[in-house]
């Protein structure tokens, strides 16, 4: 069994929909080799390694749906390829990343196969298959391997480039009302949610409402506490200090307990609680001091700090801060204490995936120590309970606690200082109490906040959050979607792409186009080199001020990379010709065979994304073509040139749309009304040759028009303008048609350079 070995041979990350499915996969070719002769079932011992290393697998339910299903396939014997598959999905879960996808499909060589796995990070996938490779390696021979050991890096990895906790969840709310969202750092949290003008951008719990202003203001505590003291906010009393004799003088004018913090620190570094002596003080500002620009000293609130989370000037999620203390037993130290009292605790960690965070000495807990006698290597007696931190540790959920005067002083707060998102925080002894009622205060307003206190909560129910800043993002029946247009198939896409373009310009769109002739911005020019692939798709989907999107697919791009878009509101197959294409390299092959129900499977990949208020634009002249329309989600709208074409005539007589040629003019057809819109003769892209594809390309453009919306006068005149030299296409829109589209009033300017109906 020593020379068995798994070789990689290509890989190809696919960014967007694609043949496997909706989400980013990565595409693996492996050569199994020798394997190819040893099933597991047939390597002994492989099972109980594989089942003892990675426990996990006994979820995996295979096909045979049912918990423990892979594992049983492994037993009665499958192959290394589908093995690896499962492994690989084990590792990135275990990482830290969410449930995956998975498939592995034979190709036409022997032994070589297409492993599929969910691409949530490329540098991510790498690593896990090359970990997973090396894992399944040394369960086939037999030899040690140390998973936790090989897992770390990759933990580690996925820490530090996968979205952190709270942007995940928001954009998981994106995703359950169905809007798109674009990463737009590859090991950042910056998130686009929607396309185009359409679009709205988070970074972790900000967002592009959030005002630079606000963040400012909440940066500095003095100025805050001002802003939000005058509004009626009640907060404690204190002032900034110089110096380490001036914050001792600040403590004896207030009146001790006092606290000493930092005027611009965050994440509650260098903050000083229930000081009651001069010494403290002074030690204390000596280390608030470096963690800021300045230090403040304040009226110690009595009572517990609370974090209320405000989105939209509402309360959505409230958590209950404790003290942390251990109990002696006479034998161990503080430090050994807290290492197995309350660090033990498996929900905390360093990593953002743990909601509470390993207690360490630091300098607040030093100097709380000191004011009991101790330091961290001291030995309490059995049964003496220690304090070691009193505030900072939100562990409880206490959102149905907050009394509505509370929730209203702490939307209060948000909206003076002017945040979309914040964390209020406020100490009292009660948080089902008005603060007026028991001395309470707010005592900062932080912008950014992290959500993860809120949505693992140590004790009580998570909240949703996430939703809730989907929510004030987007109102109630937005999905941040602007129209996009796919045009896929062997021949035609590039025309037919192009005239719908033209069609969008002349209703008034500020329409972008990625097609195989370059990038286009309305009549601009942008990129001469081909823009048909994913590259192209997406720079058109990044851009705020594109209010359509027209981008070409051929199937390399889906084959190779996946589609720019995730769903599409229209979705155009030209056609479907074997013969003029090569993809052997995705080992699709012209004719016969496993391999060309691929090749379906390829332009299919375009029908499958059309939304459900969407509509798809077939070819009833080509069978393979005309054969997605039981496919798509929403309406389908079949094209040819001949009205008596069969599946054409059939989808006529069942009531539904069509666009077809009659007495020479080019006709829309409801299912009971014809419509003529004009004659093949007045159309210059057609020209006296009237060749059947460029009729083709045309019909599938005019249907793609009125699958918009857009009007019969737009139409005809995009169809009449289309290919012609014209520094302004919309002086030959009828006056009714321009109020129709809305652009009656528009006064563009020419710039017949960069016209992009010049062929």
């Amino acid at each position: 069994m020593s020379q068995k070995n798994i070789i990689f041979r290509q890989s190809f990350s696919l960014r967007g929909p694609s043949i496997w499915t909706y989400p980013p996969v990565s595409e693996t070719w492996i050569d199994i080799g020798e394997l190819e002769d040893f099933p597991s079932n047939k390597i002994p011992g492989l099972y109980e390694r594989l089942s003892a290393w990675l426990p996990g697998l006994i979820e995996h339910r295979c096909n045979y749906d049912e918990r423990g299903g892979f594992l049983r396939r492994v037993q009665e014997g499958t192959w290394a390829g589908h093995i690896l598959e499962h492994v690989v999905l084990e590792l990135m879960s275990l990482s830290g990343l969410p449930d995956g996808f998975g498939r592995t499909r034979e190709t036409s060589e022997r032994g070589v196969y297409k492993l599929v796995v969910s691409n949530f990070h490329e540098a991510c996938t790498r690593l896990a298959l090359e970990i997973g490779r090396e894992l399944l390696l040394a369960a086939i021979h037999d030899t040690p391997f140390d998973v936790a050991k090989a897992i770390e890096p990759l933990r580690r990895l996925v820490d530090r480039k996968y979205l952190g906790p709270s942007t995940a969840t928001i954009v998981a709310a994106a995703e359950a009302r169905k809007i798109p969202h674009i990463r737009l750092l590859d090991d950042g949290n910056l998130v686009q949610l929607g396309y185009g003008a359409a679009m709205r951008r988070i970074w972790t719990a900000e967002t592009d409402r959030t005002s630079a202003i606000a963040e400012t203001i909440s940066r500095d505590k003095d100025l805050t506490k001002e802003l939000i003291s005058a509004a009626g906010v009640p907060v404690p009393e204190g002032r900034e200090v110089s110096d380490a004799i001036d914050a001792c003088a600040a403590a004896e004018d207030i009146g001790y307990p006092v606290v000493v913090k930092p005027t611009d620190g965050n994440h509650g570094r260098g903050v000083f609680i229930d000081l009651t002596a001069a010494e403290d003080v002074r030690k204390a500002y000596a280390i608030a001091v470096e963690e800021g620009s300045g230090v403040l000293v304040e009226r110690s609130i009595p009572g517990i700090e609370h974090r209320l989370l405000v989105v939209g000037g509402k309360l959505v999620a409230a958590n209950r801060s404790d003290f942390i203390t251990v109990t002696g037993d006479g034998r161990q130290t503080v430090q050994q204490l807290i290492d197995s009292q309350v660090n033990t605790d498996p929900r905390r960690g360093s990593t953002e995936l743990h909601p509470l965070s390993i207690i360490k000495i630091d300098a607040a807990a030093n100097i709380e120590l000191e004011r009991q006698g101790l330091d961290a290597d001291a030995v309490p007696a059995q049964g003496r309970e220690v304090l070691i931190q009193r505030n900072a540790n939100h562990a409880f959920d206490c959102t149905d606690d907050v009394h509505p005067a509370n929730a209203a002083i702490a939307s209060l707060a948000a909206r003076v200082v002017g945040l979309d998102i914040a964390g209020i925080d406020l100490v009292c002894r009660d948080i089902g109490v008005p603060l007026a009622e028991q001395g309470g205060a707010v005592v900062e307003v932080n912008a950014g906040p992290s959500l993860l206190m809120h949505i693992k909560p140590g004790i009580g129910k998570p909240r949703p959050v996430g939703q809730a800043i989907v929510d004030n993002l987007f109102a109630e029946g937005e999905n941040g979607r602007i129209p996009v247009i796919g045009v896929a198939g062997s021949r035609g896409k590039t025309p037919v792409a192009r005239l719908v373009s033209h069609f969008l310009y002349l209703a008034g769109q500020r329409v972008g186009l990625a097609c195989s002739d370059g990038l286009f911005l309305g009549r601009r020019q942008v990129q001469k080199s081909d823009a048909a692939n994913w590259a192209g798709g997406r720079r058109l989907l990044l851009n705020r001020g594109i209010d359509a999107a027209v981008i070409e697919n051929g199937g390399p791009v889906i084959l190779g990379e996946g589609l720019a878009y995730d769903r599409c509101q229209v979705g155009i197959v030209t056609n479907i010709l074997p013969e003029a294409e090569n993809l052997s390299r995705w080992d699709i092959q012209p004719t016969g065979g496993e391999f060309y129900t691929t090749w379906r499977s390829t332009y299919r990949t375009q029908v499958d994304v059309v939304l459900s208020s969407g509509c798809a634009i077939l070819n009833a002249a080509d069978p393979l073509v005309a054969e997605f329309a039981e496919l798509c989600d929403g309406e389908v709208i079949l094209f040819a040139a001949d009205p008596d074409t069969p599946a054409l005539a059939a989808h006529r007589t069942a009531g539904q749309r069509s666009v077809y040629v009659n007495d020479g003019r080019i006709c829309l057809n409801d299912g009971n009304n014809e419509t003529r819109l004009c004659r093949l003769g007045d159309v210059p892209a057609i020209g006296k040759a009237k060749k059947m594809e460029t009729i083709a390309n045309v019909l599938a453009a005019v249907a793609a028009g009125w699958a918009l919306g857009l009007s019969q006068e737009v139409i005809v005149t995009g169809v009449r303008t289309y290919g012609l030299d014209l520094a302004d296409p919309f002086a030959l829109l009828p006056q009714r048609g321009r109020k129709a589209a809305g652009v009656a009033n528009l006064n563009l300017p020419s710039h017949p350079s960069n016209n992009p109906l010049s062929y």
